[in-house]
C-alpha cells in the first residue's frame, strides 16, 4: 500500500511542476491572444491567434496588445513614443518632422481609393497635445479608416500594455512572423 502511495505521489510531482511552470510562463513571459475585428487589416485578420511577449519595452512600429478604456484588449501598431510629435499629411507619416515609410501599408494603399490615413496632428486627436506624453504610446490600427485607436481614445499608458506580438500561429495555413 505504501509503495502504491509513493508511486502516485511520484506521478503528481511532475504534473504539478508542469502546471506551475505553465502558470508562471503565461503570467510573466508569453500569453496567447485572438485578434478581434478588422482594425489591423491587411497585416492581421479577424480571429488570427497570436503569441504576446510580455518582456521588454515596445518600440516604434511594434504591434502591441493593451487594455483599452472599454475593458477590452486592443491590438494596434506603435507609431509614437514618449516625446514624439506625430503628424499625417497627404497620407505620409511624419515623426518629429521627418517623413517615415510604412511598408506594411503599401498593399492596402494600392487597393484604397483616396487616402488611407487622413491628415492630422496630435493636437487634433484625443491626445490633445503637441507631443506623446511621457509614459505613453501613440498607436494606430493598420486599417486606418476603420480603427478605434489613439486618435479616438488618446495615448496609451505603458502600464496598460500587455506586451508585443509578431507571431501568428493559427490558422495553420497562415502561420507567420510579422516584421516591422
Amino acid at each position: 500500500m505504501a509503495k502504491k502511495k509513493n508511486e502516485i505521489l511520484e506521478w503528481f510531482k511532475p504534473i504539478i511542476g508542469a502546471l506551475v511552470l505553465v502558470v508562471l510562463i503565461r503570467t510573466f513571459i508569453f500569453t496567447p491572444v485572438v485578434v478581434d475585428g478588422y482594425s489591423m487589416n491587411p497585416t492581421l485578420q479577424d480571429r488570427d491567434r497570436m503569441i504576446v511577449t510580455k518582456i521588454g519595452e515596445p518600440e516604434r512600429f511594434d504591434i502591441v496588445v493593451f487594455h483599452a478604456p472599454e475593458g477590452k484588449d486592443y491590438i494596434k501598431r506603435v507609431i509614437g513614443l514618449p516625446g514624439d510629435r506625430i503628424e499625417y499629411k497627404n497620407d505620409v507619416l511624419y515623426i518629429n518632422g521627418e517623413a517615415y515609410d510604412e511598408p506594411y501599408l503599401d498593399s492596402f494603399k494600392e487597393k484604397t481609393q483616396g487616402t488611407l490615413t487622413g491628415s492630422f496632428t496630435l493636437e487634433d486627436t484625443a491626445v490633445g497635445s503637441e507631443t506623446v506624453p511621457e509614459g505613453h504610446l501613440f498607436v494606430l490600427g493598420d486599417n486606418r479608416r476603420h480603427s478605434t485607436d489613439s486618435r479616438h481614445i488618446g495615448a496609451i499608458p505603458f502600464d496598460k500594455v500587455v506586451g508585443t506580438t509578431n507571431i501568428v500561429y493559427y490558422p495553420l495555413n497562415e502561420i507567420k512572423i510579422i516584421t516591422k
